[in-house]
């Protein structure tokens, strides 16, 4: 039997170019002073929000300069990476240790904003794996904001695993989320007696 290997897909690659070049672009995003440019039929296709706003009946098919509120250049870059691609980009290993945790938290909020539920999971994955006694009650608490169901039940059960309570009940964290999200430290509360059989 005669077998034919197949390269694997570049269409990411072929993506990521067309992104790179501009050639074609037809709408440009003005964050913070910084342009960039875009296809509108390529963010249609991935973004509900966006295909709501260039081609829905709130946005305007003539649109070609949009200026974006409340985000950083660097993660509106990385969000239109991820829309071309599929995958946040590499430059500064955003799943490595030495990552920035804020910037994988900026890129989870604009994957909710934008509606980019597989790019908002592989936030929440990346953020799930960096869950330490001091950021938890935090990463809960956003978890919380955005709906984010695997994350916010990854923080609860690292909570009330071990003996990591009292650790977490001095942090910083925890202080803020009594105050913004008393539900979810009901939700720990109910969690830490099951655990503990009462």
């Amino acid at each position: 039997m005669c077998e034919i290997q197949v390269p694997p897909s570049d269409l990411p690659e072929n993506l990521g170019k067309l992104l790179e070049g501009e050639e074609g672009a037809d709408v440009t995003f003005k964050v913070k002073g910084v342009v960039f440019h875009a296809h509108k039929a390529v963010l249609a296709i991935r973004s509900p929000v966006f295909k709501a706003e260039l081609w829905g009946p709130v946005g305007k098919k003539n649109w070609c300069r949009i200026t974006v509120q409340d985000m950083e250049p660097a993660v509106f870059k990385a969000l239109l990476h991820f829309i071309y691609t599929d995958s946040l980009p590499a430059a500064g290993d955003l799943d490595g240790d030495d990552c920035n945790d804020d910037m994988v938290e900026d890129l989870l909020v604009a994957a909710d904003r934008y509606a980019m539920e597989r790019m908002k999971l592989t936030c929440e994955s990346i953020l799930c794996r960096r869950v330490d006694v001091d950021n938890v009650a935090a990463t809960l608490a956003l978890a919380d904001r955005h709906y984010c169901c695997k994350l916010k039940d990854a923080c609860i059960r690292f909570i009330n695993s071990g003996n990591r309570i009292k650790g977490v009940m001095a942090s910083q964290g925890y202080e803020h989320l009594k105050k913004t999200c008393p539900a979810i430290v009901m939700d720990l509360l109910e969690e830490a007696a099951k655990t503990l059989g009462c």
